[in-house]
């Protein structure tokens, strides 16, 4: 697949007008979405625990998660995601939990975000 950026808004959700706006690289391989950790302090999100993690390179490592507002370029939804503390020089990336949580999927080949219907399962079984 092809990689592409898309417009990310992330804010504070105890002041929202504590935010910022970067790029994110989409990534549909990450769990998480991640943010250099200065970013996310420097609006005041707090980490609110430890995740162990695999990186791209097959490492292991521990990495705080925090909850933010996330806004995607394009939409006029705001909707909390977790949030990995990267390192200062770590891309940002928009990961598949943050992408579920907007019900979006990637289209590579328009390089863009496109909107799916969302799947409840449990329907059926309780009919």
């Amino acid at each position: 697949m092809g990689m592409f950026q898309v417009s990310v808004t992330v804010s504070n959700h105890a002041d929202p007008k504590r935010q910022f706006t970067h790029d994110f690289w989409v990534d549909t391989g990450a769990l998480y979405s991640f943010v250099p950790a200065p970013e996310l302090e420097a609006i005041g999100i707090p980490p609110l625990r430890t995740r162990e993690l695999i990186m791209a390179d097959g490492r292991r490592d521990q990495r705080l998660l925090g909850e933010a507002y996330f806004s995607l370029g394009g939409s006029d939804e705001t909707l909390t995601c977790p949030v990995i503390f990267g390192p200062p020089d770590s891309l940002y990336l928009l990961g598949a939990t943050a992408l579920e949580i907007f019900g979006v999927d990637v289209d590579p080949t328009q390089r863009k975000l496109k909107p799916i219907l969302g799947i409840i399962g449990g329907y059926l079984a309780s009919q």
